[in-house]
């Protein structure tokens, strides 16, 4: 399928956000979901989520159908938790009590489902769960097993029951910028022990080190995933290597898709992060740009405005502070 389609469908499963966080049309009060009722609820929010932060679609939208069946359970029902997060010493949200693996356990209470989404997503920025972002964003299979392995869940068949749910459903479609639809469709039969699944491999560990056309992946400071810009590369061509969109690899690097590459450059293939942590300030040099500081730290352009009450698209003058992190008070 041509990237151009791709990106066609992306846009159209981020267009359910204007009503994804509504029960579906016909739906009636209080009647049970269908697996394939909720993915076409949340995909647009799960999709969203993966553009911000980059949780893999298809792993958000399976443990939501996991952990809240389908969005029937008591828990998501009542409190709006779809992913069985329970209370922290740190939650001043609502709190909701179910029996789980003590009696009367404490689960975060959310005043909309939209609202578990997102509380899932700041949920793994814990440091337990950074190892699966070093991961390669079409890699479900990895992620499952490392949610398994960071603790989120006590189930030994946890990461197959995720890993189950993505092929039956085609969720990891949504991870390559593919919409999933089932509208007078049922999803394949989810592939036999041993099988592949839909179209594609199954992911080894050395997929972490190297990708498509034998690109070497490398590390800013052990966190984000980057790639080498080559002679005569284009976010498309990256694009078609790692198997995602052109747009989500362009909106990761904070630039147009249609920007062009200097051979050499850093181009990340994982969303930058909110601060830098292993430094402050930016001492700016002649004709450096705000967006070239973003790239340099790997920080997002958006946050390093933010933390410098300047515009994206500033140039910067010599000898002028860029701040890396939120100021603190």
């Amino acid at each position: 399928m041509r990237p151009e389609r791709l990106n066609q469908l992306l846009i159209a499963a981020l267009s359910l956000l204007l009503w994804s966080a509504t029960p579906l049309p016909g739906q009636p009060e209080g009647a049970r979901i269908s697996a394939e009722g909720y993915i076409e609820q949340w995909k647009g929010v799960a999709v969203r989520k993966m553009q911000e932060h980059g949780i893999p679609a298809s792993i958000t939208l399976a443990q939501g159908l996991l952990e809240s069946g389908n969005g029937n359970s008591k828990l998501a029902r009542e409190a709006n938790n779809h992913f069985g997060i329970k209370c922290t010493p740190d939650w001043t949200g609502g709190k909701s009590y179910h029996d789980d693996d003590r009696k009367n356990d404490c689960f975060r209470k959310y005043g909309d489902a939209a609202q578990s989404y997102e509380d899932h997503a700041r949920f793994l920025q814990k440091p337990r769960y950074a190892a699966l972002f070093e991961l390669k964003p079409t890699d479900y299979e990895g992620w499952a097993r490392g949610l398994k392995k960071a603790g989120y869940a006590t189930d030994p068949a946890y990461p197959q029951k995720l890993i189950g749910l993505i092929e039956r459903y085609r969720l990891h479609e949504l991870d390559r910028g593919v919409d999933v639809s089932y509208a007078g469709n049922m999803p394949a039969p989810a592939p036999q022990a041993g099988q592949r699944g839909a179209g594609r491999g199954r992911a080894g560990t050395s997929e972490t080190i190297t990708i498509g056309a034998g690109r070497r992946v490398d590390r800013f400071e052990g966190r984000i995933k980057f790639v080498r810009a080559r002679a005569g590369d284009t976010y498309r061509s990256i694009a078609d290597d790692l198997e995602i969109t052109q747009g989500m690899l362009a909106r990761w690097n904070d630039t147009d898709r249609n920007a062009a590459l200097n051979e050499g450059q850093r181009v990340y293939i994982q969303p930058k992060r909110a601060s830098s942590r292993s430094t402050a300030v930016h001492v700016a040099k002649e004709g450096e740009s705000l967006w070239g500081v973003s790239q340099q730290y790997g920080v997002k352009l958006s946050r390093l405005a933010q933390f410098n009450q300047l515009p994206a698209d500033a140039r910067l003058h010599a000898g002028q502070q860029v701040k890396l992190r939120k100021s603190r008070r």
